[in-house]
């Protein structure tokens, strides 16, 4: 069954199956505490609870809610919080998200994730293989200003490939399992991340800007568009206009 999450459609895995595999393609070990946002009835969630210490399931949309507690109510170590996930108050304790989101919600989730005070040891996301893509730096094809944002702390790598057929409803779109990991040497300071990203916000969106930074002195192809560099020239040239100013 197909529901709406403040007004966002979302597709949840047909089998507890498929959770297990994508959890094996997982870093979540015994002693964890693990987020499942937008847990729906509880494919994920009761998936997890076999696997970890602790399972926060959070669900806002009524109907979920209830079949949530039905499944789970054996379970002693699933805390269900009823919220909308953007409103979520994270967690000081160490903790994971592995998690089924809705498509339409994932940029603002990702940053909600990566740029909190307390951001997860480890964010595993079924998302569009599109969205996935664009936050994995590569040659072979353009990286979304999200993406550069994020690699100076964060590790992107797309994990496993799912089939339409795993979800009910099936998707129109191909989707993969992200994974996103803290760096363990950041390029960047933590408390420079709002302004870094703001720098490559604002140079995305204005082309003249873009035009006038200094890429050719810093050896990067000035031909390049924003989504054609790599995320270490964008840390470079940064770095560069820190200096000049």
């Amino acid at each position: 069954m197909k529901r709406r999450v403040a007004s966002h459609d979302q597709h949840f895995l047909r089998s507890p199956r498929v959770a297990a595999i994508l959890l094996g393609h997982s870093t979540i070990r015994r002693r964890d505490t693990v987020y499942d946002l937008g847990a729906g009835s509880g494919v994920i969630t009761s998936a997890l609870a076999r696997r970890c210490q602790q399972v926060v399931a959070v669900e806002n949309e009524p109907r979920a809610l209830d079949a949530l507690r039905r499944h789970t109510a054996a379970v002693p170590h699933v805390r269900i919080i009823a919220a909308d996930i953007r409103q979520l108050t994270l967690p000081a304790e160490p903790y994971k998200v592995f998690a089924n989101i809705p498509f339409a919600l994932s940029a603002d989730i990702v940053r909600m994730l990566t740029t909190t005070s307390t951001p997860p040891q480890a964010i595993y996301l079924i998302v569009q293989c599109q969205f996935a893509s664009k936050l994995v730096p590569s040659d072979r094809h353009f990286t979304a200003a999200l993406g550069a944002q994020l690699a100076p702390w964060w590790q992107a790598r797309i994990r496993y490939r799912l089939r339409r057929t795993d979800f009910t409803p099936p998707p129109a779109v191909d989707t993969v399992l992200l994974e996103l990991l803290p760096r363990t040497e950041p390029w960047l300071p933590r408390n420079q991340q709002a302004a870094y990203s703001q720098f490559v916000a604002k140079h995305y969106a204005k082309p003249r800007r873009f035009a006038a930074l200094p890429r050719a002195q810093l050896g990067i192809n000035p031909e390049r568009k924003p989504s054609e560099l790599q995320p270490r020239q964008w840390v470079q040239l940064y770095q560069a206009m820190q200096m000049k100013y």
